[in-house]
């Protein structure tokens, strides 16, 4: 796979589709890895017309690791003095990788921390930015994201030491985040296990976990975009509820809410035709607009 470097870091990056296309920068959530964006939905996005990007966020994947253990209750109680990064140094690391791909600017689509990291891009580099699609996210409220006290144990598992405990706690998590109607416990651990052979670092775990948690609000600033925006939630998720993409939604200046009945913490193959038709069309306005 082609790795550049970017804001002071290497980032590992996979490209679909026609470059002379519309760029679209697909942006991982918590611990995920590039393979999460599969194969079959950046096709997906490639047939709309757009070049699709996606990469592994900083410690995670094959991208660079860093070094350090945040302590986490030391810096919800305002000492800041082990954080490794901010969601904005993420936020940075995209725009770095659109500076080494030659690309002006491009839409941005972000799941769950992705749609964090999408904000923020948006919210900081407007003219590098061409629309914006946050998936399962929130505005940086903590108070929208409380899920469930079983929905809280499944998120901030412990690191798996092999491939076999990965599966097996990959399974149980998407039993509580997923909607059984949806849930293929068998593709859930194949990935798991794919993912842990790339890479497994639990201190990469805890300090993407600490950018997340001393994230401001970031409402104020979502009130001032004017791009078109498209929001996307699952009424069944658990782990970033629904409120808080509505809440997104209502931050942004008419921002589209798209609500998909049954869809969990989790990008369900079966959601994919309608997922990707959505962000293509919220593309396709931009350019409208322009």
């Amino acid at each position: 796979m082609p790795r550049v470097r970017s804001n002071g870091i290497e980032l590992e990056y996979l490209t679909a589709g026609d470059p002379t296309d519309p760029a679209i920068v697909l942006i991982n959530g918590f611990t995920s890895q590039l393979i999460e964006w599969h194969d079959e939905f950046c096709e997906l996005l490639a047939a709309q017309e757009l070049f699709v990007i996606r990469f592994d966020n900083r410690d995670c994947g094959l991208s660079t690791h860093l070094h350090g253990e945040p302590d986490i209750t030391a810096l919800l109680e305002g000492d800041l003095s082990t954080m490794a990064y901010r969601l904005e140094d993420m936020a940075e690391d995209v725009i770095g990788l659109l500076d080494a791909l030659d690309i002006a600017a491009a839409h941005l689509a972000g799941v769950s921390m992705g749609g964090m990291i999408a904000q923020l891009v948006a919210i900081h580099h407007p003219d590098r930015t061409l629309s914006l699609c946050s998936i399962m996210s929130g505005t940086g409220d903590l108070a929208q994201l409380a899920p469930d006290p079983e929905a809280s144990a499944a998120l901030l598992q412990p690191t798996p030491t092999s491939r076999e405990q990965a599966a097996s706690q990959a399974v149980s998590s998407a039993r509580v985040s997923i909607s059984p109607r949806y849930l293929d416990e068998q593709r859930i651990a194949d990935e798991a296990m794919a993912k842990f052979d790339r890479d497994h670092d639990p201190g990469g775990d805890m300090r993407q976990v600490s950018a997340i948690a001393i994230a401001a609000d970031r409402s104020p600033q979502l009130a001032q975009l004017r791009l078109p925006t498209l929001v996307i939630h699952g009424d069944f998720d658990p782990m970033i509820v629904l409120s808080a993409g509505e809440a997104t939604a209502d931050a942004v200046p008419e921002a589209e809410l798209l609500v998909i009945e049954d869809m969990g913490h989790y990008l369900s193959e079966e959601f994919w035709p309608e997922i990707t038709r959505a962000i293509a069309a919220n593309a396709r306005r931009a350019a409208a607009a322009r």
